[in-house]
């Protein structure tokens, strides 16, 4: 990181400090399952996407006609969308009046043109909705599966030349029955202002929200090897040397960036791997939150 960006990390770190997550009414969720093992980082050119955590994976299918969702865009949607979900105890979620005012409820600046925001958010909203998901968990003991599409429909009334126009009718995402209950019954919380501040990087998103899910029920000292991690986390890196890595010193990067805003963390890295010690969530998890399946190993 350059000294620009760390400083304003550092920033935002102390705002966030400064201002508890309920006070600064920032609590969001993410889905535990997508927090576990998560979406690509960058385009795809096959339509299935698979990611293995431990005795855990997990398959992302795509429209065929449509493509993958990756990048920061589907984390940011997802994120909002799960937090609407929770808040509102309803698998109907409203978008805003209008596409200007559901991007900045993301914290994304409207851009037009072929490269803009705009175009970008709404190719990987439509992404996100057209996928289905596939979970597996399994060991010698025991197997569980659990499959669903992200959305049962969505409509979305949007001008791309006017987005900051209202529209006569208001753009509708109605979730899948089994997604909205697996969200609603075990949702990991977050706090939405330090996916503001890393929203830059799809990798540390990922970080952040999986080492607040991890230290919610980490217990004892647990190292985690490389080789491990790039399944999780390095979808975009060869199974090399070489691409271990540069996966190794992106991860690292990612991770100065969580241990500035989220600096309750013990993690130690090594030639090994991740070392990660008992450390207190980033958000508290609710008593009434259920979390006793899907846990990764």
């Amino acid at each position: 990181m350059n000294i620009t960006n760390i400083n304003k990390l550092v920033n935002e770190a102390l705002a966030i400090d400064n201002e508890s997550v309920l006070e600064a009414n920032a609590i969001g969720f993410m889905a535990r399952m997508l927090v576990q093992a998560t979406i690509p980082h960058k385009k795809q050119q096959e339509n299935v996407f698979v990611r293995k955590n431990g005795y855990f994976s997990l398959a992302i299918t795509a429209h065929p006609q449509v493509g993958l969702p990756y990048g920061v865009y589907p984390r940011l949607i997802l994120a909002w969308m799960v937090t609407e979900a929770i808040k509102t105890k309803s698998p109907n979620i409203v978008l805003g009046k209008s596409l200007n005012d559901f991007m900045l409820q993301l914290n994304v600046m409207p851009t037009g043109g072929r490269w803009g925001t705009i175009t970008m958010l709404k190719e990987q909203l439509r992404r996100l909705l057209t996928s289905s998901i596939s979970c597996i968990y399994h060991n010698e003991k025991q197997e569980a599966g659990l499959n669903f599409n992200v959305a049962k429909e969505y409509k979305l009334w949007w001008d791309n030349k006017n987005p900051k126009q209202s529209t006569l009718w208001q753009s509708t995402i109605t979730l899948s029955t089994d997604f909205f209950n697996e969200i609603v019954n075990c949702p990991i919380p977050i706090d939405m202002r330090v996916l503001k501040a890393i929203k830059q990087s799809s990798m540390a998103i990922d970080l952040y929200c999986w080492l607040t899910y991890r230290m919610s029920y980490l217990k004892t000292k647990t190292t985690i090897p490389w080789h491990l991690l790039q399944e999780q986390f390095g979808s975009d890196y060869a199974a090399t040397k070489q691409g271990r890595y540069k996966f190794k010193r992106k991860l690292i990067l990612q991770l100065q960036k969580i241990t500035t805003i989220y600096q309750e963390v013990n993690v130690l890295e090594d030639s090994k791997g991740l070392t990660l010690l008992p450390s207190k969530p980033h958000v508290k998890k609710s008593s009434k939150i259920k979390d006793k399946q899907w846990q990764e190993s």
